[in-house]
């Protein structure tokens, strides 16, 4: 009777993949869902680890600045660091040249230097529990190496190596002479199909990067039906397959009716704000303004494979850079009201303890 009655709850664990779980890059998630990093360890966090496998990911453009580009640059170097086959798109001539701007993964040992007693406190207790949990490396090529994180921390200021996207892991096409989006529909649909959710094994995973898909330069700029065609053909593709596609779009150029189409086939839908040179009322406003470059909001959340409604913290998160070289997001701050850097907490209190009796004066 007890194996009838764990045979027909539907509360039951999946594990025909839990191999997957050793795989770099990809992680195990609530209700049979599978996540990539996006490549900012804070967005991440925000949106409820990572973007999904399967999902169409939309982030709408600012047209005064090129923020999206830091997104679109570090999900495409996350995965180049972790071997996923990468699949990009843009508007320019020579898309591959794109490539020698992607980040690098830092050193963290340079970046976070600690002092002596904290390295020795460091050392002498993973000595002790490196039996019970293993040491954090592993043996490639007879070489041994650090494991690879699920979220690198990618330094924009230092360029990846050109053996990660030299090799035959990066297919790159130019959408700027393509007077039909059919050709691109099928190279998008072979792509896909090398990773198809019918093998029995999660080993590896691919990614599509998308940039400015109704850019003007493009000959079907015009052509609303057959955009929307496309990605709709895009988004039946990645739900059987284990891939995430990134697709950036300048909402400016499409119109209201169009737009609100795109964006409800986004299963995740994000937007890049640029920060005015010169705004008194926002330096007013938020506490440390002037490191902020720009803002993320997060208009929609990925739910795949459940019906339960995400709660996010906020929905606008202001795009910071961490020594000038990390992305980091942040929720917004209101500054104190007399407009100083100290606490917005009055000194003078209308609540006060008496010093004789003990007792609450108010």
């Amino acid at each position: 009777m007890a194996e009838n009655m764990a045979r027909e709850s539907s509360f039951s664990r999946n594990f025909s993949n839990v191999s997957t779980l050793e795989t770099p890059g990809i992680k195990h998630g609530p209700n049979g869902t599978f996540y990539v990093s996006s490549g900012i360890s804070d967005l991440d966090r925000i949106i409820g680890g990572g973007f999904p496998l399967g999902s169409l990911v939309m982030v709408m453009e600012d047209a005064e600045a090129p923020h999206h580009m830091l997104l679109l640059r570090n999900f495409m170097s996350q995965g180049l660091v972790h071997h996923q086959p990468l699949l990009y798109a843009s508007p320019s001539k020579d898309p591959r040249g794109f490539l020698g701007t992607l980040p690098s993964p830092s050193t963290s040992a340079k970046d976070k230097p600690i002092n002596e007693d904290q390295e020795q406190n460091s050392l002498r207790i993973a000595w002790q529990y490196k039996k019970y949990f293993g040491e954090d490396h592993q043996i490639i090529d007879g070489n041994r190496v650090n494991k690879q994180e699920f979220c690198s921390e990618l330094d924009i200021r230092k360029p990846l190596e050109r053996h990660l996207f030299s090799g035959q892991y990066v297919d790159c096409v130019s959408i700027k002479d393509t007077p039909s989006l059919s050709a691109f529909q099928d190279h998008c649909a072979t792509f896909l199909a090398q990773f198809s959710r019918s093998d029995s094994k999660l080993s590896r995973c691919g990614r599509i990067a998308i940039q400015s898909l109704c850019a003007p330069q493009c000959e079907y700029i015009n052509k609303d039906w057959d955009l929307l065609s496309f990605i709709q053909s895009l988004k039946s593709k990645l739900r059987s397959a284990n891939a995430v596609a990134v697709i950036t779009f300048p909402p400016s150029l499409l119109s209201p009716s169009i737009c609100k189409r795109w964006q409800h086939m986004a299963d995740l839908l994000l937007s890049v704000k640029a920060i005015p040179d010169e705004d008194k009322e926002l330096t007013k406003l938020l506490t440390g303004y002037q490191d902020m470059i720009g803002f993320l909001n997060i208009h929609k959340i990925a739910r795949i494979n459940t019906q339960a409604p995400v709660i996010l913290e906020a929905t606008t998160y202001s795009i910071k850079l961490h020594k000038r070289r990390f992305l980091a997001l942040e929720c917004l701050n209101q500054a104190p009201v007399d407009g100083s850097s100290g606490s917005s907490y009055s000194k003078t209190s209308s609540c006060s303890t008496s010093s004789r009796n003990g007792t609450l004066d108010f």
